[in-house]
């Protein structure tokens, strides 16, 4: 059952981050969430079956603490229905943080979920190309373009946290097709986040490739160089690729961080501050932000830190920061590649919550829990983490093994 398990939690790693393009409706969901609750039917009885629970570390704890809590504002909560709706949803979500640490045991079984969401990014890639170049969007005049059922901007938001894990993995494969996979992803990946036209999304890739160069130039050095020097060619063949109705208006990033109103963001976050004030402490319970702040059905919060603040109060924004925190304290304990990999799909990470609700995404809680399964890694298996990502083991000397007696 162990092993039925792992796989179901790859498969499931490969389709977070293009889970809204196969939907199959009510009530069976997109694909991510039949896959994780097929998974969770799997892992109950394997660990029953095993007859042990991995002792939850300090990030387990926390996540569990936090979503106790959401569970809790549905007794004070504004409006019961989209509450426990959204409970439901947090533990569909929240559960990967146990499942990863539970089943994924040795270093090649995080390097085997890292390319599986590598993997599933470009599938997200190739199906915004594929939206670009399709008749329909020709004849639209379309400007943004987006995966089937996928928001622009949760697209270029899961297609920047794929950057710098690619570049990790560019090295720590032998086949071709590991090392494809990682370096094919780098110019696909950011042709359709500029596809994409998310503003918020361009700002986190130019961070994100950023920590990829900073990744590869240890053992890339010239490579990086040379994708430098040829960047206005680059540039030159993007610029005529991509509709300029595109370029135009992620070139309104200046004038929307001047005096903008980031698309209506500040009338939202306005709106949402005046909610919070309302139950600063303790909210008005999970998921009521469109509620409180009596803002559009269709809208949310547009930013991480103040939909918890309004749907969990100070207490669930001091928890949410005190993972993220822990998080980061985490990925500054790896290995150097590792390390720097991890600490910027992180600062990617926070960058889009800037601009966007992503504690309702799948793909927060799957970076927390890789974050956590690389942190007891490499407390406990430090030579074999560092030989797995071709880093050198930095850590004290082991002891050398006793010697049998003549």
């Amino acid at each position: 059952m162990r092993s039925l398990a792992w796989t179901l939690l790859v498969a499931f790693a490969f389709a977070v981050p293009w889970e809204y393009s196969l939907d199959l409706g009510p009530p069976f969901g997109n694909v991510a969430r039949i896959v994780g609750l097929v998974l969770l039917l799997a892992a109950v009885p394997a660990v029953l079956q095993a007859g042990r629970l991995r002792s939850p570390g300090p990030l387990q704890w926390l996540v569990l603490v936090f979503y106790l809590w959401f569970c809790c504002t549905g007794f004070w909560t504004i409006d019961p229905a989209e509450t426990f709706y959204r409970i439901r949803a947090y533990f569909q979500e929240m559960m990967v943080v146990w499942l990863v640490w539970e089943f994924a045991e040795t270093p090649r079984d995080l390097r085997t979920l890292l390319r599986a969401y590598i993997a599933g990014s470009w599938v997200l890639a190739a199906l915004t190309v594929a939206n670009f170049s399709s008749p329909e969007a020709v004849a639209a005049g379309q400007v943004r373009f987006a995966a089937y059922g996928q928001d622009p901007n949760d697209v270029a938001r899961f297609l920047d946290l794929g950057f710098p894990l690619a570049a990790l993995l560019l090295d720590s494969g032998s086949g071709w097709l590991q090392r494809l996979l990682a370096v094919g992803y780098l110019p696909l990946g950011l042709v359709a986040v500029l596809l994409t036209a998310s503003r918020g999304g361009f700002v986190a890739a130019v961070v994100a490739l950023a920590g990829c160069a900073a990744v590869l130039v240890r053992g890339h050095a010239k490579a990086v160089l040379a994708v430098l020097f040829a960047s206005p060619a680059i540039a030159a063949g993007l610029w005529f690729a991509i509709p300029s109705a595109t370029f135009a208006r992620l070139a309104t990033i200046p004038e929307q961080l001047r005096g903008g109103g980031l698309n209506q963001r500040l009338n939202i976050w306005s709106a949402g501050w005046r909610a919070f004030l309302h139950a600063p402490f303790i909210g008005s319970g999970a998921g009521t932000f469109v509620r409180a702040a009596g803002t559009a059905p269709i809208d949310t919060a547009h930013n991480t830190g103040l939909s918890i603040l309004v749907g969990g109060g100070l207490c669930a924004l001091f928890l949410a920061a005190a993972i993220v925190t822990l998080a980061a304290y985490l990925a500054c304990k790896m290995i150097s590649a590792l390390r720097l990999a991890l600490v910027v799909s992180l600062l990617v990470w926070l960058v889009t919550s800037l601009v966007a609700t992503v504690e309702e995404s799948r793909t927060t809680w799957l970076l927390m829990a890789l974050v956590a399964l690389a942190a007891r890694l490499n407390e406990d298996q430090p030579i074999e983490l560092a030989a797995c990502f071709d880093a050198p083991y930095a850590g004290p000397a082991l002891a050398p093994a006793p010697q049998a007696a003549d």
